[in-house]
């Protein structure tokens, strides 16, 4: 029998399971956010920095699943035509992370997308609340690519306990660290209504991931992952100061570690080779976009089968720890 957790996400979204794949830049294209559509979740392709012929490939690998779409917003707000390409093509949700929402918020709701906001700390909570958005995500540190420090654990009832006196019809995902049913279990304890899981899905066959890369994933751990700022300045990518991003640690990572001056200076001779090697899928010269739950997964399965697993794992440790309870005497 299929398996489902009921939650103010399942029925706002009207999906069977309250997790929603994020949208990784270049790795959650169409085939990924409909795979976990089809699943019983909510998937959303990832905007990145905008490239509008990617946009309108990966909506037509997405076929006719109901998904959504995230963008950086920092980098949007140099390329707002693709917010309109994006609402062209229906989407059940926008995410937007990293930057201003205010100028996006009313558009999107306008279009009949629910908005959607990931944040990094309590004050970015409550500058979502103020633009009114529909869901809240509170990303953890833990998490692979950009974010900042805060840790999951604790950010997640911070924000929820600020929604629940200031805006309780909001709904708040927990992100960050989650790689497998015990995280949306923990996740739902905290008081999210969801979760929303990018590196296990970026650890899945859909996911338009180098096999080199997954290799390297499921060869490290945890503790094998660092956050820096050396692949934006390799990129050219000029990223708020307040976010850095996690990868593994790799040649890459060591050669440019407390050097990011000199890289900047000799970008000119790095900037190639390291388009280069993403191209070819080398993981030690190019950066490996995944965070601390890659500890905890040793497979790189179809996103489908993974959501299925997930569910199950959940509702098996939400059991259990009801189980445990034991009732106390007089």
């Amino acid at each position: 029998m299929r398996q489902m957790l009921k939650t103010r996400l399942t029925e706002k979204l009207n999906i069977s399971h309250p997790i929603v794949s994020a949208p990784m830049a270049m790795a959650a294209g169409g085939a990924l956010a409909a795979a976990v559509s089809a699943a019983g979740g909510l998937g959303l392709i990832g905007g990145g920095y905008g490239d509008a012929s990617w946009l309108e490939q990966q909506f037509v690998a997405a076929g006719n699943q109901r998904v959504g779409c995230g963008f950086i917003t920092w980098s949007l707000a140099r390329q707002p035509h693709l917010l309109d390409l994006v609402l062209a093509h229906k989407p059940a949700a926008v995410m937007l992370s990293f930057g201003d929402l205010a100028p996006f918020a009313d558009k999107i709701r306008d279009a009949g997308a629910l908005l959607f906001c990931q944040v990094q700390s309590l004050a970015l909570a409550r500058a979502a609340m103020a633009a009114q958005a529909d869901v809240i995500i509170a990303q953890g540190g833990e998490a692979g690519g950009h974010g900042a420090s805060r840790a999951t654990l604790t950010l997640v009832p911070e924000i929820a306990d600020e929604l629940a006196r200031q805006a309780s019809q909001t709904l708040l995902l927990a992100a960050g660290g989650i790689g497998d049913g015990r995280g949306l279990a923990a996740a739902l304890n905290l008081g999210a209504d969801g979760v929303l899981i990018g590196s296990r899905f970026w650890a899945s066959r859909e996911a338009l991931v180098h096999a080199n890369h997954h290799a390297a994933a499921l060869r490290a751990g945890g503790d094998d992952t660092i956050r820096q700022r050396a692949t934006d300045i390799a990129r050219g990518l000029d990223w708020p100061e307040e976010f850095t991003a996690r990868i593994l640690q790799n040649q890459f990572t060591r050669r440019f570690a407390n050097k990011e001056a000199q890289l900047r200076e000799e970008i000119s001779q790095y900037a190639k080779a390291y388009a280069d090697a993403t191209i070819s899928g080398d993981a030690e010269a190019a950066g490996v976009w995944v965070g601390e739950s890659t500890g905890i997964f040793h497979d790189i399965p179809d996103a489908g089968d993974l959501m299925q697993r997930i569910v199950r794992e959940a509702v098996d440790a939400l059991t259990k720890s009801a189980a445990s309870i034991v009732p106390g005497g007089a």
